[in-house]
């Protein structure tokens, strides 16, 4: 588990988070706690799926259908909000380390282990499918390990079996390379045979220490999978003949997961583990794991991540308050605070040092948008870009039922946030006033427009990003901007979201005016699919001694920065 970095939230819903204990393609996970004790894993969803409305509606569906696996074997769901402006669910929490860790660190496990494994997620894959339901992502990240016996986990991704609409993307596979059946990378009918397929993948990783699918990137292992066989040399015996059964290229010709069961444990797992199926080892490491769970502060904090407010909350949007500049201190909050959500009213203002007593109003706010009584949302947005550079754009579709969940939250001010000026300032920039004289944008002084790109451009530029008319945090924007011609390369942005993740565009400038740059926007080759890679034009305009800049991706929200040179 690792610490809470100071950009994470330390409370969702109504539990408190103690630390991070990994990250995926769809979210984060945290160690949580309830107000009554009770210890949960809590998986945040990244923040741009919050704004696809498809994917919230297989979210809220697959959550109802995993409140529904409450079976052995299986970490049962314990609560969920679908509907929150980020998503998440909280599962119960098992002492224990994954399957890939335990054999990342130690290696194969002993025949007995893998048997009592492979018995367990079989009675587990049984009571799934009896319920119309097909887990879709059997893997071993997904199984823990622990003393009580094997756990599979994560029906995030899961579907009915029987739904007659596919709730994913046109062309994308939903699952893991190496561990998807070969129907599921083809984009064929998914069934519980599927599952059993990738039951014998995992029984195969935990004997041999090596997937059975090798290979060195996601296209060589899904080829493998849907028109090679399996490499299983290095098991033997029964284990090997159930990993071959369930390996086969044809569904129908896999064994169901109730007759696996019953071949590798006859008298059912759990007699199996009553007797102690995990090596010496690991059972070391998973005593050691619960003495440190119960060891972890017990000290409540204020929550300073997304806090929900009741439903009698939402409200409309208001403009976004202006925030104390870089380099202001922000105190942290006091021990032994209540972890408890607050309702709206019951939320002050946020203070900072030197701060007045009241948020103050947006600089370029009109008086007719300064009245009270609308919900402003601020999200923290100063963050280092995640594991592996993977970064989350705002949005697949920015709708109007996003903007009315969203409305129904604020975001704890436990965060240093760079101000948010500039306002609704004209996207095109052409009707922005003219600097003074004396500003480092000066114009040139014949009144001509420059033919390449002036130096006052020049440099790396940092500020906070909004979306949806700034209604919307998103996240720090940092660009920086070198000497180009038309066609060439202009600069790179970044933006990085408020989970750490990072979008890369690429700048290509189109034409200097006497007021701005234009370019054309395109997404870096190495972004994932999050980040959106349509090109869309994009203008930077100076703005005092800052610099502006805006775009006209409608996808994302037209997102806009008002940033400030950093070097």
């Amino acid at each position: 588990m690792q610490p809470l970095a100071a950009d994470e939230p330390t409370a969702v819903g109504p539990y408190r988070l103690l630390g991070r204990l990994g990250s995926g393609g769809m979210g984060r996970v945290y160690l949580g706690r309830s107000a009554g004790g009770r210890t949960v894993a809590v998986k945040i969803v990244h923040p741009h799926y919050a704004f696809d409305e498809e994917f919230r509606a297989r979210f809220r569906r697959e959550v109802d259908a995993a409140r529904r696996v409450g079976g052995a074997w299986t970490a049962p769901v314990l609560d969920a909000d679908p509907e929150a402006p980020v998503p998440w669910v909280a599962t119960a929490y098992a002492a224990g380390p994954s399957l890939a860790a335990a054999v990342a660190s130690g290696g194969p496990l002993p025949e007995h282990t893998v048997r009592v494994l492979g018995a367990g997620l079989a009675e587990a894959l049984t009571a799934v499918h009896e319920l119309g339901l097909v887990h879709r992502d059997v893997k071993p990240s997904n199984v823990l390990l622990t003393v009580d016996g094997p756990l599979l986990i994560d029906f995030g991704i899961a579907r009915a079996a029987d739904g007659t609409a596919s709730l994913t993307s046109s062309g994308v596979s939903i699952g893991s390379p190496g561990y998807m059946s070969p129907e599921q990378i083809l984009g064929k009918g998914v069934t519980g045979a599927a599952d059993v397929f990738s039951l014998g993948a995992v029984l195969a990783y935990a004997t041999m220490g090596e997937p059975p699918f090798p290979g060195d990137s996601s296209a060589a292992l899904l080829y493998k999978v849907v028109h090679e066989q399996p490499e299983l040399s290095a098991m033997s015996g029964e284990l090997r003949e159930v990993a071959e059964a369930c390996l086969t290229k044809t569904p129908e010709a896999r064994p169901a997961p109730g007759e696996l069961a019953r071949r590798l444990a006859p008298e059912g797992a759990a007699r199996l583990v009553a007797a102690g199926w995990l090596p010496g080892a690991l059972v070391e490491q998973v005593s050691r794991s619960a003495v440190q769970l119960l060891n972890l502060e017990s000290t409540e904090v204020t929550p300073s991540g997304p806090v929900g407010f009741s439903r009698a909350a939402v409200g409309e949007f208001g403009p976004a308050p202006e925030m104390p500049g870089p380099g202001t201190v922000v105190p942290g909050p006091p021990r032994g605070a209540s972890t408890a959500v607050p309702a709206l009213e019951d939320v002050p203002p946020p203070r900072y040092a030197g701060a007045p007593t009241a948020v103050p109003e947006p600089r370029d706010a009109p008086p007719a948008e300064r009245s009270p009584g609308k919900v402003s949302v601020s999200v923290a947005a100063t963050s280092a870009p995640g594991e592996g550079g993977r970064g989350r754009r705002v949005s697949c579709t920015v709708a109007l039922a996003v903007a009315g969940a969203l409305a129904a939250v604020a975001v704890g001010m436990g965060f240093l946030v760079r101000p948010l000026i500039g306002g609704n300032d004209d996207a095109g920039g052409d009707t922005a006033a003219d600097p003074p004289a004396s500003s480092a944008f000066a114009t040139p002084g014949d009144g001509t427009a420059p033919t390449a790109v002036p130096s006052r451009y020049l440099g790396t530029w940092e500020g906070q990003g909004t979306a949806l008319d700034g209604n919307l945090p998103i996240g720090t924007f940092r660009l920086t901007v070198h000497r180009a011609g038309a066609g060439e390369e202009l600069g790179r942005l970044v933006q990085t979201d408020q989970l750490g993740g990072t979008c890369t565009d690429v700048l290509t400038l189109k034409k200097v005016t006497r007021t701005q740059l234009v370019a054309t926007s395109v997404g870096a080759k190495t972004n994932h699919d999050g980040c959106d890679p349509t090109p869309h034009a994009v203008q930077l305009t100076p703005v005092g001694d800052d610099l502006k800049y805006t775009s006209d991706s409608s996808a994302e929200g037209n997102p806009t920065s008002r940033m400030s040179r950093v070097d």
